[in-house]
């Protein structure tokens, strides 16, 4: 049974990687996709790299060595960049919202308004977001008192069950958590409804039914990742909210640390010609 865990969450993570890792390519060598679309993609991907090898590493070499110890400092480690990178998912997801709100119901404007500059920035402070809000999450979790050898009931550290294990009280850490949660989460998800409303509406008074298809393609496999990050999230923040089943918890973080990840490029490369062509001429070149 171990062997076979080892196998599946090892053959997962390759796939999750080498996919992401192919977008990347795909992106950085192809000049057509030097747009802004391709190029918040790109960063997407580095987050879901990051967000997948925070957690599945260490699981698989727990599985192989049968040892499942982590020190304090090491976990207030994966702690910090596990919450960096999911942050960071969610914000990319929210400015490529955003960029798909402004190549649709903008379009003259584009061009011009979504120049490298702005890209650039808009990188650059969602990165730093999600770096103030990872160093929250660590500052309120290491002024806990944990007892000594204290079993985490996961396969990382999440900070909900390490509350559940601190000695003093948590009920100031716990709303502060969600508080915190809510604002970094919550107004991501409502720039995306907002920029999807919008969307939505602009493409239903475009009168030709090939123009809505065209538009609604450009925003299917963004919409579908979008969906699936925040839908598996949601499972996992009402898990730890609802259930204190520990095996419930994990099948879920499972989906949202591993499965999600490892589906967006397939989601990504399956529903864009353009990705799809570069991808083709790609590995044409490599044979």
């Amino acid at each position: 049974m171990q062997l076979l865990l080892f196998g599946f969450f090892l053959s997962m993570y390759l796939v999750t990687v080498l996919g992401n890792l192919l977008i990347i390519l795909a992106v950085s060598s192809d000049s057509h996709l030097h747009t802004p679309m391709y190029f918040f993609l790109s960063h997407l991907s580095l987050a879901d790299i990051g967000f997948t090898s925070t957690t599945v590493p260490k699981m698989i070499w727990d599985i192989q060595t049968h040892s499942r110890v982590i020190s304090y400092a090491d976990c207030l480690s994966q702690l910090s960049f596990f919450i960096l990178f999911v942050c960071w998912d969610s914000v990319l997801l929210t400015v490529m919202a955003y960029d798909r709100f402004e190549a649709i119901c903008h379009p003259l404007h584009y061009p011009v308004f979504m120049n490298a500059h702005l890209c650039s920035l808009l990188v650059l402070v969602s990165f730093l977001i999600s770096v103030l809000d990872s160093q929250l999450h660590c500052l309120m979790i290491s002024q806990l008192s944990f007892c000594t050898n204290v079993e985490i009931p996961h396969f990382f550290c999440d900070p909900p069950q390490l509350l559940r294990l601190a000695c003093n009280d948590t009920f100031t850490n716990n709303i502060l958590i969600y508080f915190i949660g809510g604002i970094f989460g919550g107004v991501p998800v409502s720039v995306i409804l907002f920029s999807y409303y919008k969307i939505i509406s602009s493409i239903l008074r475009v009168p030709s039914s090939g123009g809505k298809y065209k538009a609604f393609a450009t925003c299917g496999s963004h919409l579908s990742v979008v969906c699936l990050f925040y839908g598996t999230g949601l499972g996992v923040y009402l898990s730890s909210a609802v259930s204190h089943s520990p095996r419930k918890g994990t099948v879920v973080s499972v989906m949202y640390t591993v499965v999600t990840p490892m589906l967006n490029p397939f989601i990504y490369t399956l529903r864009n010609r353009d990705i799809k062509r570069t991808m083709r001429r790609f590995f044409r070149k490599t044979a």
